[in-house]
């Protein structure tokens, strides 16, 4: 037996532990009475176009199509549909022969980093990130080079990051909008992040890749702007879900675009392909490959994130804890007013506040609260958060 394999599935991840001890709670005390906010699940009901859409394709589409294969990299009519999107939006030149239709984003992310990475690689990221990352890289055979980021912004320490860049770096992953911090990578940051990658490029010889993680790109508030990196670095590859945006995570539909003009652009979209029935992540599920087609620029009601992020941001500064407002995504990281956040995180369960430590994602000492829940839990939980401060002796603010 895979020894690797049976601790990872021996062991859930800490955000589905707490997720599976809310279930229990709920059913103790009654789940009005639970405060989780683990679980990055959207909350917001999908737009309607995507019912209409279902609807319609399975009344008039004929059933063994609808349901039957698609080519493995994807319907060729969605893959186009994709491309026309991505070159109207965002002015970048984009093809539908290097785009690639997945599972989701976790299957764009194991399938790139499989593309680019050979054994004994690295793959550097910035703390904060996405738990599950170093799960998919060192699946591909490579490490995980985490660096922490700018503890005032979480912006990228660039410094940082030139000095960490050598002959073993394979790519760069970065996400944007940022789970779970909710940080919007600047503009200045990214250019300076493509000037640094070009330079090194050209010092080591190599090219050295930039993966960027893309489920929240539609969800930022205040007019902010997501930089579209092709524009900014040519040789990148985007993994995009839509999960977030239509409200859509067990759908599990996503693609991979690869730049064409990414260096061996067409070696590395036959190696995704090649990523892909390796890992048996051919023809992603064709109902709603076809489904997203008809949806391109549709996105559910952010304001309704941005209405829970304001109650409960200005709210728990007001307690007396400190976070960095984010401008995108539904997370907020919060310092823990202890060293040890597990240990500020069980406190909280006597409240029945359940919090995700920060330690998974790179960051000792905070937590992640998902607001991606309805707005009366957020109303419901303050007074719960307002003893918890209460408890750490905090200087209230408000």
């Amino acid at each position: 037996m895979n020894q690797r394999m049976l601790g990872l599935g021996s062991r859930r991840s800490v955000i589905r532990e707490i997720f599976e001890f809310g279930k229990k709670r709920a059913a103790q005390v009654g789940a009005e009475n639970v405060y989780d906010f683990s679980l990055g699940n959207p909350s917001v009901v999908p737009p309607q176009i995507v019912t209409d859409t279902l609807h319609r394709l399975l009344r008039e589409e004929e059933p063994t199509a609808l349901h039957g294969y698609t080519s493995a990299q994807g319907d060729a009519s969605v893959r186009a549909a994709i491309a026309d999107y991505i070159r109207k939006t965002h002015g970048v030149d984009a093809d539908a022969n290097f785009i690639y239709m997945t599972c989701g984003a976790a299957a764009s992310l194991t399938i790139t980093l499989s593309a680019v990475c050979v054994p004994g690689d690295e793959v550097i990221t910035f703390a904060p990130y996405f738990t599950e990352y170093k799960v998919f890289t060192e699946t591909a055979g490579a490490s995980l080079v985490a660096l922490d980021s700018d503890p005032d912004t979480f912006q990228i320490d660039l410094e940082k990051l030139a000095s960490a860049i050598n002959e073993k770096t394979a790519a760069v992953l970065v996400n944007s909008p940022n789970n779970p911090s909710g940080v919007v990578y600047s503009e200045e940051t990214i250019v300076r992040l493509a000037h640094i990658l070009t330079e090194k490029s050209a010092q080591l010889g190599k090219t050295i890749y930039l993966i960027t993680d893309e489920p929240y790109r539609e969800l930022v508030y205040g007019g902010v702007k997501v930089p579209y990196l092709t524009r900014y670095y040519p040789h990148t590859v985007v993994c995009y879900s839509y999960s977030k945006s239509l409200s859509l995570p067990g759908e599990r539909i996503g693609y991979i675009f690869v730049n064409p003009s990414a260096e061996r652009a067409k070696e590395l979209y036959l190696a995704v392909c090649g990523a892909g029935r390796a890992l048996g992540y051919v023809c992603a599920p064709s109902l709603f490959q076809k489904m997203i087609a008809c949806c391109q620029g549709v996105t559910s009601d952010v304001s309704v994130y941005e209405r829970n992020r304001d109650l409960l941001a200005s709210s728990l500064q007001n307690y007396g804890f400190s976070c960095v407002r984010p401008d995108g995504a539904f997370y907020l990281f919060v310092k823990s007013p202890e060293p040890d956040a597990y240990a500020f995180c069980e406190r909280a369960k006597k409240y029945d506040l359940l919090l995700v430590p920060g330690d998974d994602f790179g960051c000792k000492g905070y937590v992640r609260i998902a607001y991606c829940v309805s707005h009366s839990m957020i109303e419901r939980s303050l007074p719960s958060f307002q003893k918890l401060a209460l408890e750490y002796g905090l200087p209230a603010r408000g």
